[in-house]
């Protein structure tokens, strides 16, 4: 039985983003399959619910970082392609008559040559690009959706909508043409465009127990969706919850609380420039915070939640480093969504299959 689930999870893994391209497999369709494999694995006995991590990961869209541009430079660019295009017809028309003998038969000597036909199709994404980010500027984002409008243009910072004075996006807002869901962030090795994957893995065999997939690189917002992930998928919440400073705020902390899960999130390091004292007055006024950093100096090196490094972190390696999954071959914020529950799946099928052994 062992070899048999093992046996379907590599063909699963090898063939996962051919079969969603294929069949037309949607989000929901394969965010179910996740369920179905999760339930599985608790069966087996691989989910124990003592002790979830969450972390997230910056992934490559299938996009290229250059094939966006800023509100600025789209301000620039299109009255110059617009008067470019606009200069060539006028002298296509007044040649018209001229050329159409040299021409011959079926055509009228007017054509758009291939280098101007790219201008033309240049300059309409532009506007197309152009107009979204106006309308996202007009119709501000909500600040507690962090998928609503203007998640993907980078016209919110910490969930604060940001505009020009004039109500129109600020120059710094992008848009990517290839894949427009997909954003710029942030990662140790520089600026990717890319989705952030968010996970929450069970401490007993490394399964994953919920994931998203969002377009803002910041986790905090993920905490609770990913926990009620937990309970919505298994009928249980954990015991204990993990995450690094990404996650840490006074607003998870309660929540947690209120769901009577203990959680050990990391209040993280002093701002760039303040002193300890700084520090210390400000996590005053945040009660849980404070609590929070006091029992993690406590408890050192024994501290729990010195478990998420050795829980959540292998995961991501092995499916980038194991697995070579480091780029969606979707485009889509819903489609690449689908991408991401099918890698989540083939994980927990490849744990599956090593508990058969």
């Amino acid at each position: 039985m062992g070899r048999l689930v093992e046996h379907c999870a590599g063909q699963f893994v090898a063939a996962a983003a051919d079969l969603a391209l294929d069949v037309g497999l949607t989000r929901v369709a394969l965010s179910d399959l996740f369920v179905q494999v999760l339930r599985l694995c608790r069966a087996a006995g691989l989910v124990e619910f003592a002790h979830v991590a969450v972390d997230g990961t910056k992934l490559k869209a299938n996009a290229s970082r250059h094939k966006a541009m800023s509100y600025s430079r789209m301000k620039t660019a299109e009255p110059a392609l617009a008067a470019e295009v606009d200069a060539w017809l006028e002298r296509a028309r007044e040649a018209d008559a001229a050329e159409d003998q040299a021409h011959g038969a079926g055509r009228r000597g007017d054509e758009t040559p291939d280098w101007m036909a790219d201008k033309q199709r240049r300059l309409e994404a532009i506007r197309a690009a152009k107009a979204a980010l106006e309308a996202e500027a007009t119709d501000p984002p909500d600040p507690e959706d962090e998928n609503g409008p203007g998640a993907s243009s980078g016209m919110r910072w910490q969930g604060r909508p940001l505009r020009g004075d004039d109500g129109s996006p600020p120059d710094r807002a992008q848009r990517n043409f290839t894949d427009p869901d997909s954003r710029i962030l942030p990662t140790r090795d520089g600026f990717v465009q890319g989705y952030n994957g968010q996970i929450a893995v069970d401490a007993a065999h490394q399964v994953i127990v919920a994931h998203r997939l969002v377009t803002n690189s910041a986790d905090y917002r993920a905490l609770v969706p990913l926990v009620d992930g937990v309970r919505a998928h298994l009928g249980r919440k954990p015991r204990e919850v993990s995450g690094d400073a990404g996650f840490a705020n006074e607003a998870n902390l309660l929540a947690l609380k209120e769901r009577g899960i203990m959680g050990y999130l990391a209040p993280g390091r002093a701002r760039h420039g303040e002193a300890d004292a700084a520090g210390r007055r400000r996590l005053t006024k945040m009660p849980l915070m404070s609590a929070m950093a006091a029992r993690l100096k406590r408890a050192g090196r024994r501290s729990r939640y010195r478990l998420r490094k050795q829980v959540v972190e292998p995961v991501f390696g092995q499916i980038k480093q194991a697995r070579g999954f480091r780029q969606f071959l979707m485009r889509g914020l819903d489609q690449v969504r689908g991408e991401w529950a099918m890698i989540c799946t083939a994980h927990n099928l490849l744990k599956l299959a090593q508990a058969g052994r």
